[in-house]
């Protein structure tokens, strides 16, 4: 397929005379366009669904999870990728984003990076790639020559694969156990993916990291009860969770979570069962580190 040919690629109508329009025009525009996200995200959930099961099976058997990605679509995926140990706690060493052009491409477009197929498998080797690893390509075209072949030598290895593309029958699909593909259509500037087909990812990758890590018991309600209270304001949202969660005034919480060693689900146990801190840290690696499953099994 001509890259022409691509949705991604094709010009839109509503927005040909776009250097015309007025700044207002041009807001609503892309605000209208970009209602169509969310609906071309809803079209997939289905899919979503099942990379969220091999993403938490993978972590479940001790595995990692890789985002790839060139240009925007690497950069999001690094966003959500280090977004994930703050939030949740969760190793920095499980996921992983590997951007064509290394970090230096965080800030600048790298030339030729994403057209790179050694590249690719050479930034796999680095991190000892392997078959207990999953692997997540993301580019709004589908046909990255870097992300094509980082994927093609992931399933080399027997890893399982995923992909998340805005144009169908790609050749990322092909290679895919789970193919995400966000039909956004053509963007208000041509070609310009950062725009719908960037948000429609970010989307996406939100959904996946986000509900796997609930599954993994990070989550306890709708409280990040996993964070890591690094500074004044996640102090702050770790006290109020304690707070919450055993109806406790503010001297109390803070006094325990730093009997905790500023871990609000340890925290949470020591008052709600009345166990030291030792204690408290043993029954919650007994119940997979998941607060709700160490609550009922201690009959607290």
């Amino acid at each position: 397929m001509k890259i022409s040919e691509l949705m991604t690629e094709m010009r839109n109508p509503r927005s040909e005379n776009l250097d015309r329009m007025s700044i207002m025009e041009i807001l609503r525009l892309m605000n209208d366009e970009d209602r169509k996200v969310v609906s071309a995200v809803e079209e997939v959930l289905t899919e979503v669904e099942k990379a969220v099961n091999l993403v938490v099976q993978t972590l479940k058997d001790d595995g990692r999870v890789f985002y790839m990605g060139a240009g925007t679509s690497g950069r999001i995926g690094f966003l959500d990728a280090v977004e994930i140990p703050p939030t949740f706690s969760y190793p920095e060493d499980k996921f992983i984003p590997i951007l064509a052009g290394g970090l230096e491409a965080l800030r600048r477009a790298v030339e030729k990076s994403e057209d790179d197929e050694k590249m690719a498998i050479r930034d796999l080797e680095e991190h000892d790639f392997s078959k207990n690893d999953l692997l997540i390509g993301i580019s709004a075209s589908g046909r990255t020559p870097y992300v094509v072949s980082g994927m093609r030598y992931a399933k080399s290895l027997g890893a399982r694969t995923i992909c998340i593309v805005n144009n169908p029958n790609s050749e990322m699909e092909k290679l895919s156990d789970v193919a995400i593909v966000i039909l956004t259509g053509p963007e208000i500037i041509t070609g310009s993916t950062r725009l719908k087909a960037g948000t429609s990812q970010k989307m996406v990758l939100n959904m996946i990291s986000t509900v796997s890590m609930v599954k993994l018991g990070k989550v306890y309600g709708n409280l990040m009860i996993d964070v890591n209270p690094t500074n004044e304001k996640l102090i702050k949202r770790a006290v109020e969770m304690i707070k919450i969660i055993t109806e406790v005034d503010e001297k109390t919480a803070v006094e325990y979570l730093k009997r905790a060693n500023m871990n609000p689900k340890t925290a949470v146990l020591m008052i709600k069962c009345g166990f030291d801190s030792e204690r408290a840290r043993k029954i919650l690696n007994e119940n997979e580190d998941n607060l709700r499953k160490a609550l009922e099994n201690s009959g607290c």
